[in-house]
């Protein structure tokens, strides 16, 4: 494939995944309207996001292995055209159905959006030489920063004519977005795929829904009671023993939705604990306003946009992380995000507290989370997978990623439950002490040299390493 090809297929999946990543940055605004119009309590309204991110869980192997099958062409349209049926759900709730059509709706929603990322990488597999993927995937990461810097802005002014036009604006986006992915996307798929891993499907999608079921369900302010609830150690039980039934079941299948093979591969094993602890990074964020308000003394409105800085330094750093890829290989540019990262949370544990150095820590974070997410653990995936594994691995950065950003959002919140300075501030030095081990976990990654050799080839070397 020509280079002008290769860019006109990048900037239809650079499209696709903003629109889903502008749907996560757009919603914030339009809670407190969603709330008033179905009367809902702070527990209940959780649930516009709950339902995005199980249904998100289970569509992310779903779809990534359904592109085997299907072709990566046919299931990227799929999911932009769930992801606006989604939509379409949930303009329809205002009028008809209420609140639980709203929940479907946005259901349907993170089950297409679920697809959207991993396939996409997926298809700059297919299509980019090994020498330029790192570049590819840095400028599909950067889709994020940027979504959450104008997302805000956009859902500000939409929300003016009703919260429902939020969801509006992702119709003609779709529209077009299908449009000229069929027009340009390659229809690659496997030639032999085999028999689709019902079994394993089934066991995964039970094991993520009830994981995460039993996460969102823990009450932050009152954390050890919750844990007595039977819906949270019930799920967890029960997500316990779907996990060790999945392991037994895919080490048999010839074409597994969770190829446990992988984690045979060191290289893999060390991305995805790594993108996990990313994952439980980037959901620490979502407290960073509370930390302003409390700590200095700013308006809730104002705190949001103290999130700036974090957002801005992911934008630059995602596709400057692509870059570097290429030419110092992953295990440089990792390390380095993960140093970048440990600083920013440890200097927030210690001067969260100052408006300078809390601007100043952010900026160290999002940096930091920009060599991470994203990019640099897919970069390492499609290194170390065959075509036939090239969907399901990149999955798996989806599922461990999200895993990681589930149990940070309880971890931290139930940390920082009392709601005083000191709380935040010591739930960010835990991150700063995690960020140490994941340090030392990152100096496993193969050099550069090493990770450029073929996957048979390194798989050999790693064996003996």
């Amino acid at each position: 494939m020509e280079t002008k090809q290769r860019n006109t297929v990048l900037a239809v999946l650079f499209v696709g995944v903003l629109m889903g990543a502008l749907d996560i940055a757009i919603v914030g605004p339009a809670l407190p309207a969603i709330q008033a119009q179905f009367d809902l309590d702070t527990r209940a309204a959780s649930w516009i996001f709950s339902a995005y991110v199980l249904a998100n869980l289970v569509g992310t192997p779903l779809m990534a292995k359904l592109s085997d099958y299907f072709g990566r062409r046919a299931i990227y349209i799929t999911d932009v055209a769930l992801f606006a049926l989604g939509s379409v759900v949930v303009i329809a709730s205002a009028s008809a159905g209420g609140f639980a059509v709203l929940l479907a709706g946005r259901a349907i929603q993170g089950l297409g959006a679920g697809g959207i990322f991993p396939v996409a990488s997926a298809v700059i597999g297919d299509t980019f030489p090994a020498d330029r993927r790192g570049r590819a995937l840095g400028l599909i990461g950067a889709v994020f920063g940027i979504a959450f810097v104008i997302g805000p802005i956009l859902g500000g002014v939409l929300l003016l004519a009703g919260w429902q036009w939020l969801f509006v604006i992702n119709l003609p986006i779709a529209a077009v977005v299908i449009v000229l992915a069929w027009r340009v996307l390659p229809s690659h798929r496997l030639p032999d795929p085999g028999r689709f891993d019902t079994t394993g499907m089934v066991l995964l999608g039970g094991a993520l829904l009830t994981l995460a079921l039993g996460l969102v369900s823990i009450d932050t302010a009152a954390f050890w009671a919750s844990l007595a609830s039977p819906l949270v150690w019930g799920s967890l039980l029960v997500s316990v023993v779907c996990w060790v039934a999945l392991v037994v079941v895919e080490r048999r299948v010839t074409n597994p939705v969770f190829p446990v093979a992988l984690f045979a591969r060191r290289q893999l094993r060390v991305g995805y604990l790594l993108t996990a602890g990313a994952g439980l990074g980037e959901a620490s964020l979502v407290f960073l306003p509370l930390l302003a308000v409390a700590a200095l003394g700013v308006e809730p409105a104002m705190a949001s946009f103290l999130l700036m800085p974090v957002v801005l330094a992911m934008s630059v750093g995602s596709p400057l992380a692509g870059r570097l890829l290429d030419r110092f290989g992953s295990r440089s540019v990792i390390l380095a995000g993960v140093a970048v990262l440990t600083a920013g949370m440890l200097l927030l544990g210690r001067t969260g507290a100052m408006l300078g150095w809390y601007i100043a820590a952010g900026v160290l974070i999002g940096l930091g989370l920009s060599a991470l997410l994203g990019a640099p653990i897919r970069y390492v995936t499609l290194n170390e997978t065959t075509a036939t594994e090239r969907s399901a691995g990149q999955g798996m950065v989806n599922i461990f990623t999200s895993t990681g950003q589930l149990l940070g959002a309880a971890a931290v919140g139930a940390i920082a439950a009392s709601g005083t300075v000191a709380a935040y501030l010591q739930a960010y030095t835990l991150i700063g002490v995690l960020g140490v081990v994941l340090f030392v976990i990152a100096l496993m990654l193969k050099r550069h040299a090493q990770e450029k050799l073929p996957v048979a080839a390194s798989a050999v070397v790693d064996d003996h390493a």
